[in-house]
């Protein structure tokens, strides 16, 4: 039977390979890409060739009322039968910047507005919309370990803070440096996973929520607001690490994050999907206050 998947961050990345093995895997989905402007046309077109069904909805992540209106134009278009029933988000779009300083228009950390709140949003607006069974796939990263074991060193672990201090800028000491930037990233992925725990308390039976995580993936675009020698090291000489357990490939990522959306591995929700697997993702990352904490303030930041 044709069902609709959602998904953010498909237009690069292992999000673009991710979409096309989605498409290929399943040829019952209608794929309906949420992107920025003109980008999501095109990427529609381009997915579409071969007989596949693709649509696109346009948003800028870092704009609430833009996502809003995206979930109220995806929900109309399910309202009206235009799109098949809904079986699946793939919040997959996530952004690193430079400091900690960036702000949204709606005067939040960019960081943290994209990679926690334009997700929580979306799955609040889409939620009843949902016909079970359904999987909600939330893009996760292992910088949330911390450790050298799981970044070599390249990103410092999260330093948790009331959510409210997290959505603003200036949250972290020297704030308009690299660190700050790379800190706010990896925190923000703890707060992607606190938020899936929570997904999985409240949402009803039958609609699984589940953090993926990719692994550390050279080559894509992530980096892309990072300075000129950090850009070339992502792009010509770290994808050389793919060939070492201690990297994945931008395809093997993607193929990954298309399983993880389809129910391949089988994954209880709540699940942390280790690239192919379900792991536990780290000991901080199991929070109950810490997560009520976030729902709250996600619910209270996001509301109109």
């Amino acid at each position: 039977m044709q069902h609709t998947i959602v998904m953010t961050g498909a237009s690069r990345g292992i999000g673009r390979v991710a979409a096309g093995q989605i498409l290929r895997q399943s040829p019952d989905v209608h794929l309906l890409v949420v992107a920025r402007g003109s980008c999501g046309a095109q990427l529609a077109a381009e997915l579409a060739t071969g007989g596949h069904t693709v649509s696109h909805v346009s948003a800028d992540l870092g704009s609430l009322d833009s996502v809003r209106s995206a979930a109220t134009e995806i929900r109309d278009q399910l309202d009206r039968g235009d799109l098949p029933p809904l079986r699946g988000f793939a919040g997959n779009a996530g952004m690193q910047y430079t400091n900690a300083l960036t702000e949204t228009p709606d005067g939040f950390e960019s960081t943290f507005a994209v990679n926690v709140l334009a997700n929580h949003l979306f799955v609040r607006l889409l939620q009843d919309c949902f016909a079970a069974p359904a999987r909600i796939v939330i893009t996760a990263s292992d910088t949330h370990f911390g450790d050298f074991k799981h970044n070599m060193g390249m990103v410092p672990g999260p330093a948790w803070k009331p959510p409210d201090v997290l959505a603003r800028t200036g949250a972290f000491p020297n704030p308009d440096t690299v660190v700050a930037g790379r800190t706010a990233y990896s925190t923000s992925k703890l707060a992607a996973i606190y938020l899936v725990h929570e997904y999985a308390r409240r949402l009803p039976a039958g609609i699984d929520a589940i953090a993926y995580n990719p692994g550390f993936v050279p080559g894509t675009g992530l980096a892309r607001n990072a300075d000129l020698v950090s850009r070339f090291a992502m792009r010509r000489i770290l994808p050389v690490m793919t060939l070492t357990p201690f990297a994945t490939s931008r395809n093997a990522a993607g193929r990954y994050l298309a399983d993880a959306v389809l129910g391949t591995p089988q994954a209880p929700t709540g699940s942390y999907v280790n690239r192919s697997r379900v792991d536990r993702s780290s000991e901080e990352s199991y929070d109950p206050r810490r997560e009520g904490e976030l729902w709250n303030a996600a619910e209270r930041l996001t509301a109109t």
